[in-house]
């Protein structure tokens, strides 16, 4: 079967009835350009399916077009969330977008440096943990590569950044199961990696020194962000004598494990054991009951922190840290404990 040839800019040129170098200003958004023969060389561009060689625009301008993301992978809904908003402010722009995933940023460090050094990219998002790591914010300012951060807890100012208050967060998510009635209020802690694994714990504690519960470290278990270490987390909490009546897990994927672990035990949600999550990924909703949990706008912060790179690569200030609002979700994962 014969090959499909691929269109060219002077095949465009020739259907629009312009110069080849018209049609390169019309692709590179060039000024001096009348709006009619804008419209007709986009016209020919579709009738003939006809793509810029985004890698042949980056020889002639010394760009790749290529924006890396940076990430760990604890949460499968959360990567999705990242990379949609990334995706969502590229579209209609030149730039691609890579995606880096890492299996541990602390114990990875020099090998993502070298992989930053040798990945030709123009701009860098980093998402948490990476955002937080100093050596790695450091070699991207030396080497003058433009970078923003998703979610940083740490050494703030330090670039340009968009987050969530995940202290205010926390504690707002344990100050429902308070104004419920518990005061046997478990908390399943995310990777220890992970900034705000402390922030949210903080927020957890800070609900309990203001309504006067005593912390007890055995209600503080950890976990990894993930579904399997969610799961052995709370079989450990629903061990104890007593055992929690409310159970605080720092992301949606240990919340759903913890729905699990409890019917093992034969109890019920909300009835035995009340639940929070946190992020309000897909799975809280899909999840039987629906989890009550805090909305991260994690797509948002990746859109908003992709504006920013954008903003820079175009020569415009990216403008100062971004501070985006929480939403506590209230549904049927959470109801007062049993009186006894």
């Amino acid at each position: 079967m014969r090959k499909a040839k691929r269109s060219t800019i002077v095949d465009v040129a020739r259907l629009a009835q312009v110069s080849a170098k018209t049609v390169s200003r019309v692709v590179n958004n060039e000024p001096h350009v009348t709006d009619a023969v804008k419209t007709r060389v986009h016209e020919a561009m579709r009738e003939l399916r006809y793509h810029p060689n985004v890698a042949a625009q980056g020889l002639v301008r010394s760009r790749s077009y290529l924006i890396g993301l940076v990430y760990e992978k604890p949460s499968p809904s959360y990567v999705v969330e990242l990379q949609k908003g990334a995706l969502e402010r590229l579209h209609g722009e030149r730039f691609r977008l890579v995606v880096l995933p890492v299996e541990s940023v602390t114990e990875r460090e020099e090998e993502i440096i070298a992989l930053l050094r040798s990945a030709a990219l123009d701009a860098v998002l980093l998402a948490p943990p990476a955002s937080d790591n100093a050596a790695l914010m450091r070699e991207l300012r030396e080497g003058g590569m433009p970078f923003a951060r998703i979610s940083p807890t740490r050494l703030l100012g330090q670039g340009p950044s968009v987050a969530m208050d995940d202290v205010a967060a926390a504690q707002e998510a344990a100050e429902h199961l308070i104004a419920l009635g518990h005061k046997r209020i478990g908390v399943i802690k995310g990777d220890p990696s992970h900034a705000a694994s402390d922030a949210r714990l903080v927020g957890y504690m800070q609900a309990l020194a203001k309504a006067n519960i005593p912390l007890r470290t055995e209600m503080i278990e950890s976990g990894l962000f993930t579904f399997d270490s969610g799961l052995a987390a709370a079989r450990r909490l629903l061990a104890l004598d007593p055992p929690p009546t409310a159970i605080l897990a720092q992301n949606d994927d240990m919340a759903a494990a913890t729905v699990a672990a409890a019917r093992e035990c034969g109890l019920h949600v909300p009835e035995d054991l009340s639940v929070v999550g946190f992020d309000d990924s897909d799975i809280s909703r899909v999840v039987w009951p629906p989890l009550t949990t805090i909305r991260q706008p994690v797509e948002d912060m990746a859109y908003r922190a992709m504006d920013m790179l954008l903003q820079v690569l175009k020569g415009e200030p990216a403008g100062g840290d971004i501070h985006l609002a929480h939403e506590l979700l209230i549904r049927r994962s959470t109801a007062p404990p049993k009186a006894g």
